[in-house]
């Protein structure tokens, strides 16, 4: 059986590296990417889940998030982020997961199974 593939973006190399590597120890396939611009000229062929940080310079999360929806609706999206809030919480919708760093490695991985999960139901 194929692993399921998981396409994670941040503009933070080490956080790159951690997510990539807790992935890959769950038996995930992983592709990262430093911006959201670099995971769309890749393109989401592929790509089961989508783990974006929110504030990175360029197209933020939300606005991957948009983006990544208009191409597959159906696309589970967890953001990421360091801030202590969200001011807009409109702009918080429609999101399948939210996490604030640090954030439990165990709880993200548990996410992204139940999304896939859902998503083949």
């Amino acid at each position: 059986m194929n692993k399921p593939l998981v396409a994670i973006v941040d503009d933070d190399p080490t956080v790159l590296a951690s997510l990539v590597e807790l992935l890959e120890s769950a038996e995930f396939r992983t592709r990262s990417f430093h911006s959201g611009e670099a995971l769309l000229a890749y393109g989401l062929e592929g790509v089961e889940v989508l783990i974006s940080d929110i504030g990175m310079p360029g197209a933020d999360g939300f606005e991957l998030r948009d983006l990544v929806r208009q191409a597959d609706p159906q696309l589970p999206v967890f953001l990421i982020t360091g801030r202590h809030e969200i001011a807009d919480q409109d702009r918080a919708r429609g999101i399948d997961g939210f996490l604030r760093k640090p954030f439990d490695g165990h709880a993200l991985v548990a996410a992204v199974r139940n999304a896939l999960s859902d998503r083949q139901s």
